[in-house]
């Protein structure tokens, strides 16, 4: 828990009020309770009630204390999600810092989403008012560098990808590469207006118009065409005036055993089998949402209501971001699921306090033996 001390988790629930008229099990508790079963893999409010107090000795140096399922199941359903949203802002830089500016090559940025399903009694909510998803959409920018998010939301399932892709701002030289999920002209001409490129998929009825082709080189393996275009509609389906009029590129990438993939960029300088490796890099973000969804319990969850879940999946990023921290800060070359697996198997044991408990003890022990030699084997 040192990557997010508890005065900077404080700040951040005082500026919602978020403890006003609570006197126990703060904001805080809260938080310790739902990192511990995302790391110890609890699935129950029962399960976790006992393990968590059970280590009643550690609450102390945690600032935390018991929890009753009761109390923490009515938390889960009726406190504000948003506080958990700050708290997962502060540690996205936090995990990212650590890269040094020398080391830094190119910015890329991944941009996609997944559905949380939610099933069973009490999900009612799930399906009102939506299509045939049931459940929560996580929205995920993450940084290919670092291997962290960097910007997260959570909407109802039927709220199409390229609704919260307008949301994000580009950035300046930075790369972004989606799925054809986020097509929108307005939104790719405003990411050439930042000075940065996007790379996506290219839809087949995509009306656009041939200016040239580019040369392919010899040794551009799978390269099937690369050509320069400028999109032919001028206006979308809202009847909104299209914006993106600058020269793009579509490359038309072969795949054994499978259709083409026909990519689309405004990189005009970058060869075309960089841009189709920079798309390739696309797969880093699914396995993100693997990760997490095989390590970390975003799939059965400890309440029903939507406001219970919500606060889950976002625990859940506030324990990878944890976790990642740790990697970076320790310089460890081992994975994240390595560092998981050793948390889960010393979670409340103080790994630095121990070890300089076991020196003195041999000091002590040394020490005895020089004054009466044998007494200690």
């Amino acid at each position: 828990m040192k990557g997010l001390p508890r005065d900077s988790f404080q700040t951040i629930v005082d500026q919602y009020r978020g403890d006003r008229y609570k006197k126990k099990f703060l904001y805080w508790d809260h938080l310790v309770v739902m990192v511990c079963a995302q790391f110890s893999a609890i699935g129950s409010l029962r399960s976790l009630e006992r393990a968590f107090n059970q280590h009643e000795n550690h609450h102390y140096h945690l600032c935390t204390q018991k929890v009753h399922r009761t109390t923490l199941a009515d938390a889960n359903d009726r406190r504000d999600p948003r506080i958990f949203e700050e708290a997962v802002k502060f540690l996205m830089p936090q995990a990212r810092r650590v890269i040094r500016k020398d080391e830094r090559k190119e910015l890329l940025y991944l941009i996609d989403s997944t559905t949380i399903s939610v099933h069973g009694r009490g999900s009612e909510w799930a399906t009102k008012g939506k299509t045939r998803s049931k459940g929560l959409k996580l929205h995920v920018q993450f940084d290919s560098r670092s291997q962290v998010p960097v910007r997260q939301s959570i909407t109802a399932a039927n709220v199409n990808d390229e609704t919260e892709g307008r949301q994000i701002q580009p950035e300046g030289g930075a790369i972004y590469a989606f799925d054809k999920g986020y097509c929108n002209y307005n939104w790719w001409h405003s990411i050439t207006a930042a000075g940065a490129h996007f790379v996506t998929r290219l839809k087949k009825n995509a009306a656009f118009q041939k200016e040239c082709d580019r040369a392919i080189p010899a040794d551009a393996e799978n390269i099937v065409s690369d050509t320069v275009i400028r999109l032919a509609n001028k206006s979308n389906r809202g009847g909104h005036k299209n914006k993106c009029t600058e020269a793009l590129r579509r490359i038309e990438v072969s795949r054994p055993g499978d259709d083409s993939l026909v990519l689309v960029t405004n990189d005009l300088q970058s060869s075309a089998r960089k841009i189709a490796d920079l798309y390739k890099q696309r797969w880093e973000i699914e396995l993100f949402f693997k990760w997490i969804k095989q390590h970390l319990k975003i799939k059965k969850f400890l309440g029903e209501s939507e406001n219970a879940i919500r606060i889950q999946i976002l625990t859940a990023l506030i324990a990878y971001l944890l976790v990642a921290i740790v990697k970076l800060t320790q310089k460890l070359k081992t994975t994240l699921w390595a560092i998981l697996d050793e948390l889960r198997t010393g979670l409340f044991l103080r790994i630095q306090e121990e070890q300089e408990r076991w020196r003195r003890r041999r000091q002590r022990e040394a020490m005895f033996n020089a004054l009466q030699p044998g007494l200690f084997p």
